[in-house]
């Protein structure tokens, strides 16, 4: 009985972390481990710079002037980011600024985390994929009927921290006139982010 108890509590818990993984994030406090995309789909482009290289769908909008200013003034993180293709939020209530980044921390090579990338952060606790261990943290946000989700995985780098950052805005729906908007499809979304992410290449 004990057996089949201990194996019931197995498979209760492997489920939940698949789950987790279908959403694009890890279940708090487990390390997670999942086969990478072995195939770029063609079409893609590829943005590099002396600390990695990423590929990214054409439709996406790269912004190199890019830096996080969420983290307050003076603390602001560069990098690059890729806003989603705005077909993608056309007839829903995602927002068309919602995007995917990388961003480098040169201070934090002995201290990176995903937790140092947000200013109120929930650590998710880690991601392992392809041989590379990810710290995994999260954040959410409201105002005036707007929210705000925010996913970061941070990873270990020769010249410090970088990190892979899934921002995604949308409003309430209840704040739309009836009928004129749908919800916008999550799932699909951070299938995308998560995608992109996969192709990340990091200078040695």
């Amino acid at each position: 009985m004990k057996a089949i108890l201990g194996i019931l509590v197995v498979l209760v818990l492997a489920l939940g972390v698949w789950l987790s993984l279908s959403l694009g994030q890890t279940a708090p406090g487990t390390v997670a481990t999942t086969t990478p995309v072995a195939l770029v789909p063609a079409g893609w482009s590829q943005f590099s710079s002396a600390q990695f290289s990423i590929q990214y769908p054409q439709a996406y909008t790269p912004d190199e002037q890019y830096s996080y200013t969420g983290l307050g003034p003076g603390k602001e993180i560069a990098g690059v980011k890729f806003a989603i293709d705005p077909r993608v939020a056309t007839g829903t209530n995602l927002s068309a600024d919602s995007y995917i980044s990388v961003e480098h921390m040169p201070s934090a090579i002995n201290s990176c985390s995903a937790e140092i990338y947000l200013a109120d952060a929930h650590s998710a606790g880690f991601f392992d994929e392809a041989g590379r261990r990810y710290s995994v943290a999260t954040s959410t946000g409201a105002a005036a009927g707007n929210r705000y989700e925010e996913v970061v995985f941070a990873t270990p780098a020769a010249q410090g921290c970088i990190a892979v950052r899934y921002f995604v805005h949308y409003g309430v729906l209840e704040n739309y006139p009836e009928g004129t908007v749908q919800a916008f499809d999550r799932a699909a979304l951070f299938s995308q982010f998560d995608a992109i992410r996969r192709t990340l290449t990091i200078a040695q």
